[in-house]
C-alpha cells in the first residue's frame, strides 16, 4: 500500500470519527447548519397599536398589517389553518382574519363579557377565550361563511361559565374540548372546568400569579408558570393531583410544551431567556439566553409546528426572535408592530408583500 493511499484512508476515518466532514458543518464556523426555515405565516397581535401583522415566514418580511379593535393580545389558528382568531383585550370582542388575504372575515361581539385574553380554537370549530373582565370562560360556536358563498344567517352563540376567581388570564383545553384549565393571576390558582355540564370542578393551588399555562399532547399532564414564584407547577390531569415543583428562571411569564412532549420552555421575561425542562424527569436541562436583558420585555413563546424553531416575543423591542431550539442560537429577529406579543403560526403562506 503506497503512502498517499494510507493517507487518504487515515483522513477519511478522521473525518467520520470527528465528525468534521459531513455535508451539513459549515467550514467557516465549524456548526452544525440550522435547520431550515418553516415556511407558512406567523400571526402578531400588535398590542401597542391596535394592529395585526401577517409575516411570511420564508422571507421574514411583513405581507400586511390590518387594524383591530382594542388590544389585540392573543392569537389562536383555526383546525385547517386558513383563519386567524384575534382577542380585543381592550374590549368585548374577537375578529376573525382571513390569512390567505389577510382580511378581517368576522367580528363576534362576546357581551356582556369582557377583556378577552387567553384563546383557544377547537379540532369541532368552538373557540374558547377567558374573558377576564368578567371572571369568565366565553365558549363560542363558531360557523364561518367562506367568501362569496351564501350561507345560512346564523350568528355565533355564546356562552359563559364563571371561574370564581380573579384575573382569569391564560387558557389550556383538552383534546375533545369537555376539559378547560384557567390560570386566575390575582387568585393564585387554576380553575379547571367542565365545558359540557358548565361548571366548576375544582381550583388548584399554583403559586403566586401563575400565568402561562400548557397541555402536554397526549393531555395527561398540566403545567402551570407562576410567574411571581419563578416556578412551574405539574399537575396529573385524571387525579388533579400535583406531581411536581420546579424552579425556573425569573418571571416565567408564558410557558410551551413541544410538539413531541419531550420538553417544556418558559419565557422568563427578567432573565430574557428561556428555561428548558425534560418533561420526563422534570427538570431544567439547560437555559437559553436571547436578549439576556429585562429590557426585551420578552412574553408569548410558540413552537413552529415541526418543533424545529421557538418564537419569542420581545415586546420592548418591537421584535419577534427566531431560535433553532436544538442549538439554542437567535437565527434571526422578525420586527413587528408595537408591543408584538400574541402569535399564532399558520401552514398557509402569503406570497406577496401588500400595501401598509
Amino acid at each position: 500500500m503506497t503512502r498517499n493511499i494510507l493517507l487518504a484512508i487515515l483522513s477519511s476515518f478522521a473525518c467520520v470519527i470527528l465528525s468534521g466532514c459531513t455535508a451539513s458543518a459549515d467550514p467557516q464556523k465549524n456548526t452544525i447548519a440550522a435547520p431550515s426555515a418553516p415556511s407558512g405565516t406567523l400571526i402578531i397581535g400588535n398590542k401597542g397599536e391596535d394592529t395585526v401583522s401577517f409575516i411570511n415566514l420564508a422571507t421574514g418580511e411583513e405581507a400586511a398589517r390590518v387594524a383591530t379593535k382594542s388590544m389585540p393580545h392573543e392569537v389562536a389558528i383555526s383546525p385547517d389553518g386558513t383563519l386567524a382568531a384575534v382577542v380585543a383585550y381592550g374590549g368585548t370582542t374577537i375578529d376573525i382574519f382571513d390569512i390567505e388575504s389577510a382580511s378581517l372575515a368576522q367580528r363576534i361581539d362576546l357581551s356582556p363579557n369582557k377583556r378577552p385574553h387567553g384563546l383557544v380554537w377547537l379540532a369541532d370549530g368552538r373557540i374558547m377565550a377567558t374573558t377576564e373582565g368578567s371572571d369568565t370562560l366565553s365558549i363560542i360556536s363558531y360557523i364561518y361563511c367562506p367568501p362569496q358563498q351564501v350561507c345560512p344567517a346564523i350568528a355565533p352563540i355564546v356562552t359563559a361559565i364563571p371561574t370564581g376567581n380573579k384575573g382569569s388570564h391564560m387558557l389550556a383545553v383538552n383534546a375533545d374540548g369537555s376539559r378547560a384549565y384557567v390560570s386566575n393571576l390575582q387568585s393564585k390558582n387554576v380553575s379547571v372546568l367542565d365545558t359540557a355540564l358548565g361548571k366548576k370542578i375544582r381550583d388548584l393551588d399554583a403559586g403566586i400569579e401563575p400565568e402561562g399555562i400548557a397541555l402536554t399532547p397526549d393531555g395527561k399532564e398540566l403545567w402551570v408558570a407562576a410567574r411571581g414564584s419563578d416556578e412551574v407547577f405539574v399537575f396529573d390531569t385524571d387525579t388533579l393531583e400535583q406531581k411536581a415543583n420546579i424552579k425556573t428562571g425569573r418571571f416565567p411569564i408564558r410557558i410551551a410544551i413541544s410538539p413531541d412532549g419531550r420538553h417544556a420552555v418558559t419565557s422568563d421575561l427578567r432573565d430574557g431567556a428561556i428555561s428548558v425542562i425534560d418533561t420526563a424527569s422534570k427538570k431544567v436541562i439547560r437555559t437559553i439566553s436571547v436578549s439576556g436583558s429585562e429590557d426585551a420585555f420578552q412574553v408569548t413563546l410558540v413552537f413552529s409546528p415541526d418543533g424545529k424553531y421557538l418564537y419569542l416575543a420581545e415586546t420592548g423591542t418591537n421584535s419577534i426572535a427566531e431560535i433553532a431550539f436544538d442549538s439554542g442560537k437567535v437565527t434571526r429577529r422578525i420586527a413587528a408592530g408595537e408591543d408584538g406579543d400574541g402569535l399564532g403560526i399558520s401552514p398557509v403562506a402569503i406570497q406577496q408583500i401588500k400595501a401598509q
